[in-house]
């Protein structure tokens, strides 16, 4: 790939934008980091080089990764914020594996995403909405010309090449044209201007968060020629074939997973391997109970890596990567003795096979043989989200070059690469927190005090911090249950401790990275005396070590955290004060109204809700709001389906009820991820730091 000549750029960034304007919901006291003079005028401080949310728009990611063919070059999408449009962009940039060239392949205020290499590596695919709806396109590497792929009405995804090259498969979702009733409307007359049509649901699965309620539509699987031509439906029936797509060596076939199953609404964990000819012939490989996924075929064709969750009516079981015949047959398990998820294979040749893990608060890189032995590559992996310090990391590799994203906990994810030694390729933050100073992140592993069960956790002390202090606690409760946090950049967290607060995360019994067994803990008690002797346990650590101060607490925690924090105030009155943010308040409600009942009510809870009701009410916050005296701040978005803004509605209302101070903030037009554009994460931190100000006496007298 010569056809690279060595230039250099530098990217452009506007001046600060003064951003109280920006936050329509923000509750915005003027920075104790800011000090008035004598005129008047605000001058910064020296604290100005702490972390500020105005950080926030010019911080900037590597998300997603993919290795050229030949090992030569990494091009990957590069995130950013815009503070203009109040949205993040994703551009695609070119590094070369070692380290001597990095240069912008597709940047300008669109997006582009999904990037694919051709088998040749002469060509690059990716998705854009250069002309408005995001569409398919093709780059030519040597000359930088592109061509529109596709024209089609509904955003393609999985894109994935043929093995010669002159095709590309993607999936799609196909309206449905079903008509629930024949029903018979006067003729409207001309100009005439009445109601909306009525809208008609029959579907069990009928909203999405972030998209609302659903038209009836299912996923399908397309070829369209690499060169544009006419997009061609290769699936049919009333399912949904999405996922991962892989083409057989000879190019005949393409492997996918679905659940073809007419009964498939009611089987969230049930789906099976299938293959589909050029000519929209369907074949069935798997037939296992249970979630067979993600295949990708061996090099040689012999074989498919796929990924495998069995059936069991719990909230969490492990996926192990299974590998059988092409023709489906000799299914086993290569990774049994790994005891946690894995997941994103790409087979290293014809007989190893890359994977993803994520262990005690970080992800990483491994490679496994047929016969089961594992080593691992690279570790660290994380940096993805600005928000708050999950475990989201990814990679992608090809020989022996493996590429992936790596943060610090100073800093979001840069593009790292290793052969057999570790590089790093970009320094995309140092512009904006080089000279900034951060709090800094330590671990602390305790035992819970409900039965001894050890817990890791990490707190970020403040700028310049004094041990001879004691500071303002903030515990802050991830979601999930089965997700976990770990030791990475996070700019919600690290703007709390800018502003004077230890802030204290743990990743409790129901977190995942610790094996099977710790994630089960929580079934059927979420929330409960175990997950919030957990908690507070880590609290209880941090004040004998003298650094929190005991009568200085403050809890606050989103989804799953959201309602471990309403749980919490209903079971202590240690905090002073309480932000809960977008929780389920009423499980005997939520499992009733939002997207995800169709699960939760199987493999949450022990039956049906009309069933189980003292089961149903005793998990939820709402049971314990008679004990509520803490002031407490509730934080949703109006277009939350995941849980949905009558929950909050709820809570707010009992507490009015019980004469408990607290406000409830609703996020205009936002779904379930509040934070998702820059303004709503600033204006959600904001509104936190603001009400735990109210409520800390100590830090009004400072």
């Amino acid at each position: 790939m010569s056809f690279f000549s060595e230039r250099q750029y530098q990217l452009l960034r506007g001046c600060q934008v003064i951003l109280s304007a920006v936050f329509s919901l923000s509750i915005i006291s003027v920075s104790p980091h800011l000090q008035a003079n004598d005129s008047g005028t605000t001058q910064a401080s020296e604290t100005s080089n702490y972390f500020q949310s105005e950080d926030i728009f010019n911080l900037e990611y590597v998300s997603d990764v993919r290795v050229s063919p030949d090992g030569k070059y990494i091009a990957y999408v590069r995130r950013s914020n815009d503070v203009m449009s109040d949205s993040s962009r994703a551009n695609v940039w070119l590094a070369s594996v070692d380290g001597k060239s990095h240069r912008p392949l597709l940047s300008s205020k669109k997006n582009y995403y999904s990037i694919r290499w051709s088998p040749d590596g002469s060509r690059l695919a990716y998705l854009s909405n250069e002309e408005g709806k995001p569409q398919l396109y093709v780059r030519w590497m040597d000359t930088g010309q592109t061509a529109l792929v596709t024209n089609v009405t509904s955003s393609p995804s999985n894109i994935t090449w043929s093995p010669d090259g002159k095709y590309i498969a993607f999936t799609m979702s196909v309206d449905a044209k079903e008509k629930p009733l024949d029903v018979k409307m006067p003729k409207k007359p001309e100009g005439a201007k009445w109601s909306p049509k009525f809208q008609y649901i029959t579907k069990a699965r009928y909203q999405a968060d972030g998209k609302g309620v659903l038209d009836p539509a299912y996923t399908h699987i397309f070829i369209v020629p690499s060169d544009g031509g006419t997009a061609r439906q290769l699936t049919s029936g009333n399912y949904h074939h999405n996922g991962r797509l892989s083409f057989a060596p000879n190019g005949e076939k393409i492997y996918f997973s679905a659940n073809r199953s007419d009964n498939w609404e009611y089987e969230p964990v049930e789906a099976d391997i299938f293959s589909v000819d050029m000519t929209g012939n369907i074949e069935q490989l798997t037939q296992d109970k249970g979630r067979e996924s993600s295949p990708v075929v061996s090099p040689d064709g012999k074989y498919i890596a796929y990924a495998y969750r069995d059936d069991e009516k719990v909230m969490y079981k492990n996926s192990y990567l299974y590998v059988m015949n092409s023709d489906g047959s000799e299914q086993r398990n290569i990774t049994k003795d790994i005891d946690n998820s894995v997941s994103n294979f790409h087979w290293k040749d014809n007989k190893r096979i890359y994977f993803q893990q994520s262990v005690r608060g970080l992800a990483q890189v491994d490679v496994v043989s047929l016969s089961g032995s594992v080593k691992a590559v690279a570790k660290g992996l994380g940096g993805t989200t600005l928000g708050r310090p999950y475990v989201f990391g990814t990679y992608h590799a090809v020989g022996d070059v493996v590429a992936y994203t790596k943060g610090r906990t100073d800093r979001p994810a840069d593009l790292f690469v290793t052969t057999r030694k570790e590089r790093k390729l970009t320094a995309l933050n140092e512009d904006v927190l080089g000279h900034k100073q951060l709090g800094e992140v330590k671990e602390v592993v305790y035992p819970s005090s409900i039965d001894g069960e050890e817990i890791q956790g990490w707190y970020i002390l403040p700028p310049n911090y004094d041990s001879s202090k004691t500071y303002p606690l903030i515990l802050e409760i991830h979601g999930g249950p089965n997700l976990a946090y770990g030791p990475v950049f996070t700019a919600e967290l690290q703007r709390m401790a800018a502003e004077g607060y230890v802030v204290f995360y743990d990743n409790h019994r129901g977190s995942t990275g610790y094996g099977e067994r710790f994630a089960l803990l929580l079934q059927g008690k979420y929330s409960s005396e175990y997950d919030f002797a957990d908690h507070m346990s880590g609290v209880d650590a941090l004040i004998e070590k003298g650094i929190a101060d005991p009568e200085r607490l403050f809890i606050t925690g989103g989804s799953a955290g959201g309602i471990a924090s309403a749980y919490a105030i209903g079971l202590t009155n240690r905090f002073k004060a309480a932000v809960v943010a977008k929780p389920v308040i009423n499980w005997l409600s939520k499992v009733l109204s939002a997207d995800s009942g169709l699960y939760q009510i199987p493999f949450q809870f022990p039956g049906k809700p009309w069933d189980n009701v003292e089961h149903y009410w005793k998990r939820s916050p709402l049971s314990l709001v008679g004990n509520v005296t803490t002031p407490t701040m509730l934080i949703t978005g109006v277009e939350d389906k995941r849980t949905p803004m009558s929950e909050t509605e709820q809570f707010y209302q009992a507490l009015k009820l019980q004469k408990v101070d607290s406000v409830l903030v609703k996020v205009p037009g936002s779904p379930h991820g509040i934070a998702a554009k820059p303004s709503r994460m600033i204006g959600k931190i904001e509104n936190i730091l603001a009400w735990f100000k109210k409520y800390d006496s100590d830090a009004v007298k400072e």
